[in-house]
């Protein structure tokens, strides 16, 4: 494994790799950050990292930037199969934990609340690429990012969900 330090707009990211595969970005100040780090790890270059590193800058410069890296995060396959649905939430575009829920409850064939969705967004390994901070409460609220609610509202901006100083998504009617 090997791990590199990168600048952003919104704080220094720590990014992971296993050689071939982006396995981690985190904020060095999120939740949870310490904790998924492994134990033993190199500090350097890995040709991911300066793929990820493009990605990050298309990113916060306002473009819409294709993830056209390899992703491999590690979790249970029910987190799995939560961070491949957060993969597919479109730039510029909310679901809800119970959107999610949904979801998931179909592809794993039994109900599941939006509270344990919670929990796996939350443990998501990946930040920004897995797009953990376009999920949204229920009637729109801002909750539950491991980077911080701030760095939520500051993405959300830039994807323009939110304008000015809204507080809350709104969410389209089906």
């Amino acid at each position: 494994m090997r791990q590199k330090k990168l600048a952003t707009p919104l704080g220094t990211v720590t990014v992971m790799s296993d050689g071939l595969n982006l396995t981690g970005l985190w904020f060095t100040d999120q939740k949870y950050y310490g904790s998924t780090l492994p134990k033993l790890s190199l500090v350097g270059d890995t040709p991911v990292f300066d793929r990820v590193a493009d990605w990050l800058t298309a990113y916060f410069a306002g473009e819409q930037p294709v993830v056209d890296f390899p992703v491999r995060p590690s979790g249970t396959s029910f987190r799995q199969t939560v961070w491949t649905v957060l993969q597919q939430i479109p730039y510029g575009e909310v679901r809800t934990y119970g959107d999610i829920a949904a979801v998931v409850s179909q592809r794993v064939g039994h109900d599941v609340g939006a509270r344990v969705i919670g929990g796996a967004v939350g443990h998501n390994p990946i930040s920004l690429v897995i797009p953990c901070h376009r999920v949204v409460g229920g009637t729109g609220e801002l909750t539950g990012y491991a980077g911080g609610l701030e760095r939520k509202k500051s993405l959300l901006q830039l994807e323009g969900c939110l304008q000015g100083d809204q507080e809350h998504v709104v969410l389209e009617k089906n």
